[in-house]
């Protein structure tokens, strides 16, 4: 009932479709795990959703071989570009553009922007400084700019 949610939240963050099916797989062992955890009394959606992201988060750390972060911080007069939103692009067509980026812009990327967290948040989750989660962050949104115009070219 929840496997296609489960994959459009894995499908983000993993590098591959068996990569996604992995995650969720993991994910849904813990769920069934610690069910008896669970508050009846509280909606099982977002509670689930946490444990598919913990679950995306663990296999980047895992599967982490050389960090790609870089360790410097945004400086306050960098020009920010105008954020446009672009209809006409499919929600796999997002996924495949999400899954040109390197494991840790995506990763950056998709607690930021797709799950609201914020850097401190995720520097915390990801290990890594607040300053290179905005990097990183700044540098997936430049890449996945450049992947949408090339697209757009075609």
């Amino acid at each position: 009932m929840f496997y296609a949610y489960g994959m459009s939240i894995t499908l983000r963050y993993a590098g591959s479709r068996e990569q996604g099916t992995a995650i969720l797989n993991d994910a849904f062992m813990k769920v069934f795990d610690n069910i008896r955890k669970y508050d009846t009394d509280r909606p099982f959606k977002p509670w689930l959703r946490r444990i598919i992201i913990n679950t995306a988060i663990d296999h980047y750390h895992k599967n982490q071989r050389k960090p790609n972060f870089s360790e410097f911080e945004l400086t306050e007069n960098q020009m920010v570009e105008e954020e446009t939103i672009l209809s006409g692009i499919t929600y796999q067509e997002i996924v495949d553009m999400l899954r040109e980026l390197s494991p840790a812009y995506r990763a950056v990327f998709n607690l930021f922007v797709i799950e609201g967290y914020s850097h401190e948040e995720i520097s915390k989750k990801l290990g890594i400084s607040v300053g290179t989660s905005k990097s990183n962050l700044a540098k997936a949104k430049r890449k996945l700019r450049m992947i949408l115009e090339k697209s757009i070219m075609k």
